[in-house]
């Protein structure tokens, strides 16, 4: 038979190997909740995506966030396809068979009017409701509103065409007779309504293409906008610095 002191010592070490094996997983759970903590830390300061022009919000609340984005957005495709197609078929009557807007502005209306009247009056022959029209009136704070909006926007273009043409901001003028050259050349190529029909195209189905691969054309617009600013700031080294009344307006 053991002794008492032998039965001790075994005790003790039976506790020791415990406390032993306690400090081991101890050690082992903080040195892995650590490693994940700096994984944590490192995956928070990975750098953001830059957007494209510095945009913080989506392309959706860049828009509006509310009708008009859901169709630029083809949100509801079926919407928002109607009203190309109907804008296709409209330009294709205008520039393919020579169709004149003001003919096709009489025509709608004549057919509008002339369904309605018909239906009103045989609406009580057939046991039918006649139709009924929204009573439209414009209040006269939205029209007052519409008017601020306008007014602004034109006391704007006329300070901005008074200091072109009286040779304070040589740079605006430049810009200016630079956009006014280019579409100048691309409405030598096309009729106004094809124009007008291209731009409405671009604008109805560029945001969706571009909200499609945002992360492409991110990277590709951020490399340009790089190479941009490069070849303005050579432009600006050889050209615009030696001019003069740019590099007054620097100093100043």
């Amino acid at each position: 038979m053991m002794s008492e002191g032998e039965e001790h010592g075994s005790l003790l070490e039976k506790i020791n190997d415990k406390i032993h094996d306690k400090m081991h997983d101890y050690k082992h759970s903080s040195s892995s909740s650590s490693s994940d903590s700096d994984d944590d830390k490192k995956k928070s300061k990975k750098p953001k995506k830059k957007k494209l022009f510095g945009r913080k919000h989506s392309l959706h609340r860049v828009l509006g966030a509310g009708k008009a984005a859901d169709l630029v957005l083809w949100r509801n495709k079926q919407t928002s396809g109607s009203i190309l197609a109907g804008v296709t078929v409209i330009w294709m009557l205008f520039e393919g068979i020579g169709y004149h807007l003001l003919t096709f502005i009489c025509h709608m209306l004549i057919v509008f009017l002339t369904v309605c009247f018909v239906w009103s009056n045989a609406a009580s022959f057939i046991n039918r409701s006649p139709p009924k029209f929204p009573e439209v009136i414009l209040s006269e704070v939205q029209c007052l509103k519409f008017a601020h909006i306008v007014r602004k926007e034109i006391n704007e273009a006329f300070y901005t065409l008074r200091n072109v043409a009286s040779g304070k901001d040589l740079k605006t003028y430049l810009t200016s007779v630079g956009v006014l050259w280019f579409i100048s050349i691309i409405g030598g190529c096309f009729s106004f309504l094809t124009l007008s029909y291209t731009i409405f195209l671009m604008a109805y189905t560029l945001p969706m293409l571009y909200e499609k691969y945002e992360d492409q054309v991110d990277v590709v617009g951020e490399k340009a906008l790089i190479e941009i600013k490069k070849q303005y700031a050579v432009l600006d080294e050889k050209l615009l610095s030696k001019i003069p009344m740019l590099s007054d307006k620097k100093q100043h």
